[in-house]
């Protein structure tokens, strides 16, 4: 073979091989060029018209309440929430919940007061206080602890803690056109903790069943000065032993 057949055979050879390292070299940059890129974002959608934003949750983890510091009396918050089943489940335990230490029992019906709105199927202002003032009554006498067995309680430190386990029945209000209420029932447990002379604790429970009438919907009344708006859950009625209302 001639020193010229060898020297194009070998140019030959490096211009392939020159090519392929070109080639290589071009995928490489394209392929970072690509990996650089920042990933495709699917813009959130704006507000449509005349919405406004809200930063109050309900019905969903971090629940908004009317006030959640009165767990510190031991007493249940009262939810911001238009779910009913939310909301009949924290009043029914709100009816039993409470600790001596931490408050009288006069200042714990005053704040399961708050939770009440006057029954909507009431056409005259007038009528709807008296029946308010009949609802709250009936939970003194006839739904919460009595304040004979309070003071027993308080005598050994007590306190109660009420839990709604069970499923909640729910069943309709006469007259009520709106639709909006509804009588929830459930079994809750209460558990009693007591403390003996040297401060020992002991605990028992008990079952009770209880309903509430509540109003999910226009026409409830929010507790003034909160976050609490108009539609949104409040009670009715607490009822002991009957579901007629």
């Amino acid at each position: 073979m001639t020193d010229a057949r060898k020297s194009n055979r070998w140019g030959l050879v490096w211009a392939l091989v020159g090519g392929a390292i070109l080639v290589v070299a071009i995928i490489v940059i394209a392929l970072t060029s690509l990996l650089a890129q920042p990933p495709e974002t699917t813009p959130s959608p704006l507000p449509s018209a005349g919405s406004t934003p809200t930063s109050r949750p309900t019905d969903e983890p971090g629940q908004a309440f009317v006030d959640s510091s009165v767990i510190d009396n031991g007493w249940i918050p009262e939810p911001i929430t238009t779910d009913a089943d939310v909301y009949v489940r924290a009043a029914l335990a709100a009816a039993s919940t409470f600790d001596t230490q931490n408050s009288t029992r006069s200042d714990w019906l005053t704040y399961l007061d708050t939770w009440f709105t006057p029954d909507t199927r009431y056409t005259s202002e007038e009528d709807r206080e008296d029946d308010l003032r009949a609802s709250q009554l009936e939970l003194r006498q006839a739904v919460v602890l009595p304040e004979e067995e309070w003071d027993s309680l308080a005598n050994e430190a007590g306190r109660v803690a009420a839990d709604v386990r069970g499923e909640i029945t729910y069943s309709e209000v006469p007259d009520d056109a709106s639709g909006d209420m509804r009588i929830g029932t459930a079994d809750v447990l209460l558990t009693f903790t007591r403390s003996d002379a040297t401060g020992a604790e002991s605990s028992y429970d008990e079952t009770v069943r209880v309903s509430v009438q509540v109003l999910c919907g226009e026409g409830s009344i929010p507790t003034p000065n909160t976050v609490q708006q108009p539609g949104d859950c409040k009670v009715v009625r607490y009822i002991s032993g009957s579901l007629e209302p």
